[in-house]
């Protein structure tokens, strides 16, 4: 994916004064941390953060940020949300080193569902895991995950072997091959082919593998 670009500026004072100024003059305080150098504390420009926050993707994206006269590649590990009003109000962002491995939620994408068999029979794609966590090379992020689902039929399961992982990723999840989305029969012929209950059974195990994956660690 391509990286995005922000400008920041140093913050001499720190502490909840100094913030709160910075977020009077639409500054959003932030520190910038990891690697072999002391953490820093920075001012972005709210207005500049509010485009790239909206563009989407920005916390699994490699962002050159220019703090003055230096550049360094960062990745956003934390933003900070004013609770009424959802606005960024504090950033976290971790420099990365030219070989640190990274995890990261990257999205996946389904192409050829207007050709996929089983949605052109009715099915509808049921999406259990929109975006699959996997660790990666800080200078090469993968965009997205593709897959192609054009030969999958009702009653199928679509799982991460059914996915090409990009060279360099592996999955953090090991040791099972878990449910990423599966194509469901439309409520209407539910009865009527499901006599032996058998394709029941990938949607509740996905149910579960979701509660277990989003159980607090």
């Amino acid at each position: 994916g391509d990286n995005l670009s922000l400008s920041a500026t140093m913050r001499e004072s720190t502490g909840k004064g100094a913030a709160r100024e910075a977020r009077r003059h639409n500054l959003v305080p932030g520190v910038v941390y990891g690697g072999s150098e002391e953490p820093i504390n920075i001012n972005v420009k709210f207005n500049e953060l509010l485009k790239k926050l909206n563009a989407g993707r920005f916390m699994s994206t490699l962002i050159n940020l220019t703090v003055g006269e230096k550049t360094v590649q960062v990745i956003c590990r934390d933003i900070q949300k004013h609770v009424v009003k959802d606005l960024p109000t504090h950033l976290d962002f971790m420099r990365l080193s030219k070989t640190a491995r990274i995890k990261l939620f990257i999205p996946v994408v389904f192409n050829n569902q207007d050709i996929c068999k089983g949605i052109k029979k009715g099915g509808v794609l049921t999406v259990v895991r929109p975006e699959v966590e996997l660790l990666v090379n800080a200078m090469e992020i993968p965009s997205v995950l593709e897959i192609d689902i054009q030969d999958f039929e009702v009653g199928d399961t679509i799982t991460i072997s059914s996915i090409t992982l990009p060279s360099g990723t592996e999955t953090t999840i090991k040791g099972r091959d878990f449910v990423i989305a599966n194509i469901q029969a439309p409520s209407g012929l539910k009865s009527s082919e499901n006599e032996g209950g058998g394709s029941e059974d990938p949607a509740t195990d996905a149910t579960e593998e979701e509660n277990e994956d989003n159980a607090p660690a």
